[in-house]
């Protein structure tokens, strides 16, 4: 097998530093190179010190090449504003791009969508194989409930998530829609307050919660009469995602352009 090279930006955050220890882990990869913004207490500390695992021998830089290089694949989870800067530069340098950045908006997802022309990409709300198998069977059900059931989706995570709802919680609305043959944002109800009336038959409802250090908890819920489907996952470790988003790079390596899932890395 030949040794695919990572650069893993944002590595001093929460998710970099699971990416870090997450590379280390396996065979095939090897972390050439980790960034940070300017202006980061970790810039010059070595990567694998700020994880936690030990040195690695690859300082957090902010510069380009610290991050970008032709042949390489960058790992994202970082913010939305970093992810479009990223973005640009990953064509620019020829370099391959697993992103797991959440909170992106549509517009985007099309720039994504247009990058992937020049580089390969692989994009996804969750990177958890259980999540995305989670994904696949949702829809199984929505596809065979169809509208005879209410549908709920609720997320929980950490204090310090700063989007809503999650982008895990969003990717099974889209999956749930589809599945029934509509568009998320024609049925999609985000907040009720107040005397809301009945529910509008079709709609999909979601709920929000954030405190403590949950890691990421997901229901989609299907209420009939008389009995209630739910479809759960819970995360209780970063590290899920993190391996997810590994096993990404790996498969990406070498990869033609184009805009890739984890059903296209999972053979789903």
């Amino acid at each position: 097998m030949n040794e695919c090279d990572i650069a893993v930006l944002g590595a001093a955050g929460r998710m970099g530093r699971m990416l870090v220890t997450a590379v280390s882990q396996v065979t095939g990869l090897r972390l050439v190179g980790a960034t940070e913004q300017e202006g980061s207490p970790y810039l010059g500390r070595d990567a694998g010190e700020v994880a936690g695992i030990g040195p690695v021998g690859v300082a957090i830089g902010s510069q380009i090449q610290d991050g970008f290089a032709s042949g390489r694949v960058a790992i994202d989870f970082t913010l939305p504003q970093a992810t479009r800067d990223h973005l640009k530069r990953a064509v620019e340098h020829h370099t391959s791009l697993v992103v797991g950045t959440t909170g992106l908006t549509e517009g985007d997802v099309q720039q994504l969508t247009r990058a992937a022309q020049d580089i390969p990409i692989v994009f996804a709300p969750n990177f958890s194989i259980g999540v995305n198998l989670m994904l696949k069977v949702a829809a199984q059900v929505a596809s065979t409930l169809g509208e005879t059931y209410d549908i709920e989706i609720i997320e929980a995570h950490h204090r310090h998530k700063v989007d809503a709802p999650s982008g895990t919680a969003l990717g099974l609305g889209r999956a749930v829609a589809g599945a029934m043959g509509k568009q998320l944002q024609d049925v999609a109800v985000y907040a009720r307050e107040g005397h809301t009336g009945a529910r509008v038959p079709g709609s999909i409802g979601f709920a929000t919660v954030r405190g403590g250090d949950i890691v990421g908890d997901h229901t989609v819920l299907f209420a009939g009469e008389g009995e209630r489907f739910e479809v759960t996952h819970k995360a209780s470790s970063r590290m899920t995602f993190a391996r997810g988003a590994v096993q990404a790079a790996l498969w990406l390596n070498g990869k033609p352009p184009g805009l890739y899932t984890m059903r296209d890395v999972l053979g789903f």
